[in-house]
C-alpha cells in the first residue's frame, strides 16, 4: 500500500535526508587507496551515533553491516570487508539511517501530524566514487549514471505514472550507450525502509502507479560498463561479466510543483 505523507512528515524526512547526505559526504572524504570497507564501516558507526539515529540496513534480510560498500563489479549490497581499495577502483556507499521523531521535535509531539511515520522514519541514499586515478571510460560511466538519476527526478510530478521515471532513465542511458540494471529498482520509503511503489529504471510512461502529492520514494538507477545481467554472490549482487558498475540514489517527495530532493 502506498502511503501519502503529510507536509509535516515530508519536512521531517527532509531534515533526516540532509543529515544522511552530510554523513555520506563525510564518509566519502575517507575513500582512498589502502582504505577498506571495514574502515568506512567504523567511521559510519561513529557518525551515525552522533546524529542520534541508528543504521537501518543492519538486519534487513540478514544483512550484517550498517552500510553497503560495493566495489567495482558489485552493484548493491556489498558487505564491508578487509579488502583494500586500489588505484582505479570505484566504490558505492549506500547508507540509510532511521530517526525517531523525538530527535527533531521537543516536548509533547502531536502525532496526528505524523500519522504515516508512527514513531520514526527511514532515509536512504547512494553515491559511487572513483578511487584516485580512473580512466575516462569509468569517469563517463559515473557521470552518465548521475545524469540518469537527474533525468528520472525531473519527471516527478502529480499525475504522471512511475513508468515515466523509468522511461526517462532508460532512454537516456541507452542513448549514451549503456543499459540499465533491470532486476534492481527504487522503492517507497517512510515508516518502513521499503514501501510501495517500486520505482523501475525502465518502462513506459503509459504504465505504473500514478504519482500523487505526498508520495515519497527513492530513485536509484544502476549502470555498468558491460552486461546488465546480475548474479548473487554472498549478500551482494554483481554484474555477471564482472564489469564495473555504478549506483546513484536520492530520496524524493512529490509536491504540486514537482520533486523535492530530500537527500539534498
Amino acid at each position: 500500500m502506498i502511503t501519502i505523507k503529510t507536509k509535516e512528515e515530508i519536512d521531517l524526512m527532509h531534515k533526516g535526508g540532509r543529515i544522511l547526505k552530510s554523513t555520506i559526504d563525510e564518509l566519502s572524504k575517507k575513500i582512498g587507496i589502502g582504505v577498506s570497507g571495514k574502515d568506512i564501516e567504523i567511521e559510519a558507526e561513529r557518525l551515525i551515533k552522533k546524529t542520534g539515529g541508528v543504521p537501518n540496513f543492519r538486519g534487513q534480510d540478514g544483512f550484517p553491516s550498517c552500510l553497503c560498500f560495493s566495489i567495482n563489479e558489485e552493484i548493491v549490497h556489498g558487505v564491508p570487508s578487509d579488502r583494500k581499495l586500489k588505484d582505479g577502483d570505484i566504490v558505492t556507499i549506500d547508507l540509510g539511517i532511521f530517526f525517531q521523531i523525538s530527535i527533531f521535535l521537543k516536548g509533547n509531539i502531536n502525532y496526528r501530524k505524523y500519522p504515516n511515520l508512527k514513531n520514526g522514519f527511514h532515509t536512504d541514499m547512494a553515491r559511487t566514487y572513483a578511487v584516485s586515478n580512473v580512466n575516462e571510460e569509468v569517469k563517463r560511466l559515473l557521470n552518465i549514471n548521475k545524469k540518469a538519476l537527474k533525468r528520472g527526478i525531473s519527471k516527478v510530478k502529480p499525475g504522471v505514472k512511475t513508468g515515466e521515471i523509468g522511461e526517462a532513465i532508460e532512454k537516456f542511458a541507452n542513448r549514451e550507450g549503456y543499459k540499465v540494471i533491470k532486476n534492481l529498482c527504487g522503492h517507497g520509503i517512510g515508516a518502513n525502509l521499503h514501501e510501495d511503489p517500486d520505482i523501475l529504471n525502465y518502462g513506459s510512461k503509459k504504465y505504473g502507479e500514478i504519482l500523487k502529492e505526498g508520495m515519497v520514494f527513492c530513485i536509484e538507477p544502476m549502470l555498468s560498463l558491460g552486461s546488465d545481467e546480475i548474479v548473487k554472490k554472498g549478500m551482494s549482487y554483481i554484474t555477471d561479466d564482472n564489469s564495473l558498475s555504478a549506483h546513484f540514489e536520492d530520496m524524493v517527495a512529490v509536491t504540486s510543483k514537482g520533486a523535492i530532493i530530500l537527500t539534498d
